[in-house]
C-alpha cells in the first residue's frame, strides 16, 4: 500500500514538473507547440538626410524601446566616416552620429528587425505618477472657445476615459462648431492637433503626452510617424487614436517614441528630414524564440541542447525520440500483450527504419535475419561454444550487409545501401536468440516474436517520424518527464492484456452457454 502511495506521489511530482516546464517555455518564453507556427518579422529602415554646412556635425535620433509585446532581433547603424554612440536616459534611447567637419548632402541609416508576441498579460505602461499638468496659455478668444468646448464635452462624459474619447471625436467632427473652427486652424499640422488635444486635457487637469509610432505595412516606402495621444487614467497610461478616439494600440503598430522630446536633432546641418521604409519577412517562431532567449541568456534555454554544436544537436534529435519508442513498447507489451524478441529491440529496429525508410528497411531486415537464420542453423551442427558461435554470426551478418550494399549499388538501388544503419551487433544477437527459440519452442514462436518485434517497431517508427512529435521531443525535452511518469504508472498494471481478453473470449461464451 505504501509502495503504491510513494509511486503515485513520485508520478505526480514528475508529471507536474514536466508539464510545468513545458507550459513555462510556451507561455513565458514563447515556444510554439506546433512546428509550423510562423511570425511576421518587420524590418524597418530609417533614412536621415540633411545638408552639412562645413561645421562639426552632431545628429541625434530617438530610438524605439522594447515593450512586453515586441522583441527586437537586430539593430544596425550605418553612416560612412561618422563616429557613433548609443545614449540612454530616463526619456529613452537615442542614437548619436558625430563628425569633425562635413559639407554637402549627408545620409545616416538605422535599421531595426522586430516582431510582436502575445504576452500572458499586458502590464500597464510604466505608470509613475506624472507631474501636475501645466495649464496652457491661450489668448482670451481661444481660451473662451476652449472652455466652452470643454464644458460641452464634460456634459456628455461620465469619467476621464469617456471625456478623452468625446473630446477627440468632437475635434474631428465633420461639421465643426465655431469654437472648434477657431481652435483648429485649417492649415494646422498633425503635430498641432496632437498638442491641441494635450493642451485641452491639461486645461481640464488631465495629464497626457504625445506618442509617435509606425504602422507596419509591407512594402511601404517614405513613410512618416503617426501621432497618438497617451492619457494618464487610473494609475496607468492609455493610448488613444487622435483621429477616431479609439482606445488601445492598433494591430501592427510599433510605438517609436513617447513624450515631447524631438525625434531628430541636427547640429551643424540644415534641411534635415527622415523617412521610413518597411518590409515584412516570415520566420519560424521557434527559431526567433530560441535566438531571443539565447541573447537574453534565459536559463532554461542557455543551459539546454540549443547551446550545443549543431552536430550534437542533430544527434540529440534522434536520441530524444527513444523515450517515445520506449513508451510504445511498454504499451504494446503490457497493455496489448504483443510478444517481442528482446525487450527493447523493437526501438533499435525503429531507429534503423527511420534511416532506411519503412518499406526498404523491412525488406532489408527480413533478408538479413532470414539469411542469418539459415547460416546459424548450419553453425549449430558444428558444436561450437556460445561465444565463438555468436562471433561467427556477427561476421556473417557483416558479410551479408556488405553483399547487399555492393549488389544494390551495382543495380542502382540507392535506398538499399542504407542497410549499414542497422546495428550489426543487435541483428546478430536477434539471429542468435531466434535460433535458440527455434530449437526450444519451434518455428511458430519464432514467427510470433519476430512478427511482434517488427510490428512494434513499425508502430514506434510511425510515432517517431511524426513531424509534430519530432518537434515536441526536441524543443520540449521536458516531455521525457511526462513519458517517465506514464511508464511508471503502466508498470503497476497487472490486469488482463488485450490479447488475453481475445484469447479467453471463446471460453467465456462456453461458460455462458453452460449456465443455460
Amino acid at each position: 500500500m505504501y509502495a503504491k502511495l510513494r509511486l503515485y506521489i513520485l508520478v505526480i511530482l514528475i508529471m507536474g514538473l514536466g508539464i510545468g516546464l513545458i507550459l513555462y517555455k510556451h507561455f513565458a518564453l514563447g515556444f510554439p507547440l506546433l512546428p509550423d507556427d510562423k511570425k511576421s518579422v518587420w524590418t524597418i529602415e530609417a533614412k536621415i538626410d540633411f545638408t552639412a554646412r562645413g561645421d562639426p556635425i552632431i545628429v541625434s535620433f530617438a530610438l524605439p524601446q522594447e515593450t512586453p509585446s515586441t522583441v527586437f532581433i537586430e539593430e544596425d547603424f550605418a553612416s560612412p566616416d561618422y563616429g557613433f554612440s548609443e545614449l540612454t536616459s530616463p526619456t529613452g534611447r537615442r542614437a548619436q552620429w558625430s563628425k569633425r567637419a562635413a559639407s554637402g548632402s549627408q545620409t545616416a541609416y538605422y535599421r531595426l528587425s522586430v516582431y510582436e508576441i502575445d504576452p500572458i498579460t499586458t502590464p500597464p505602461i510604466a505608470a509613475d505618477l506624472p507631474p501636475e499638468p501645466v495649464k496652457p496659455e491661450f489668448d482670451e478668444v481661444h481660451k473662451t472657445a476652449a472652455i466652452t468646448l470643454l464644458d460641452q464635452v464634460r456634459s456628455k462624459s461620465a469619467n476621464t476615459e469617456i471625456f478623452t474619447r468625446e473630446l477627440i471625436t468632437t475635434l474631428n467632427s465633420s461639421a465643426p462648431s465655431q469654437n472648434q473652427s477657431l481652435l483648429l486652424n485649417e492649415k494646422s499640422s498633425e503635430d498641432y492637433k496632437t498638442h491641441l488635444i494635450i493642451n485641452l486635457l491639461a486645461l481640464e487637469g488631465i495629464s497626457a503626452r504625445i506618442v509617435r509610432g509606425l504602422y507596419l505595412e509591407d512594402g511601404r516606402r517614405r513613410q512618416s510617424l503617426t501621432n497618438f495621444v497617451e492619457v494618464y487614467i487610473g494609475n496607468q497610461w492609455l493610448l488613444f487614436n487622435q483621429k477616431s478616439g479609439e482606445r488601445g494600440k492598433p494591430e501592427n503598430f510599433l510605438v517609436w517614441q513617447r513624450g515631447d522630446q524631438s525625434l531628430l536633432d541636427v547640429i551643424g546641418g540644415k534641411n534635415s528630414q527622415i523617412s521610413f521604409a518597411i518590409i515584412k519577412n516570415v520566420h519560424s517562431t521557434r527559431n526567433l524564440v530560441v535566438r531571443d532567449s539565447m541573447n537574453k541568456q534565459a536559463g532554461l534555454v542557455d543551459f539546454s541542447i540549443y547551446s550545443l554544436p549543431i552536430e550534437q544537436q542533430n544527434a540529440f534529435k534522434m536520441i530524444l525520440l527513444l523515450p517515445i519508442g520506449a513508451l510504445i513498447v511498454v504499451i504494446m507489451r503490457l497493455l496489448i500483450g504483443i510478444r517481442t524478441s528482446g525487450t527493447f529491440m523493437p526501438i533499435l529496429i525503429a531507429l534503423a527504419l527511420i534511416q532506411t525508410t519503412l518499406l526498404t528497411g523491412i525488406i532489408i531486415f527480413l533478408t538479413v535475419v532470414g539469411t542469418g537464420l539459415l547460416i546459424r542453423s548450419y553453425l549449430s551442427r558444428l558444436n561450437l561454444l556460445f561465444v565463438a558461435r555468436i562471433s561467427a554470426v556477427i561476421i556473417v551478418v557483416i558479410a551479408i550487409i556488405a553483399s547487399i550494399s555492393i549488389i544494390s549499388n551495382k543495380l542502382g538501388f540507392d535506398q538499399a545501401m542504407t542497410v549499414t544503419f542497422f546495428p550489426m551487433i543487435i541483428l546478430s544477437w536477434t539471429i542468435e536468440r531466434m535460433s535458440v527459440l527455434w530449437e526450444e519452442d519451434g518455428p511458430r514462436e519464432v514467427f510470433i516474436q519476430g512478427g511482434g518485434s517488427l510490428l512494434t517497431a513499425v508502430i514506434a517508427y510511425l510515432f517517431m517520424t511524426n513531424r509534430t512529435i519530432e518537434y515536441l521531443t526536441f524543443n520540449f525535452p521536458e516531455l521525457m518527464l511526462v513519458n517517465l511518469a506514464l511508464i511508471l504508472i503502466l508498470g503497476q498494471y497487472t490486469g488482463y492484456r488485450l490479447s488475453e481478453l481475445y484469447r479467453f473470449h471463446s471460453l467465456e461464451r462456453r461458460n455462458v452457454s453452460g449456465k443455460r
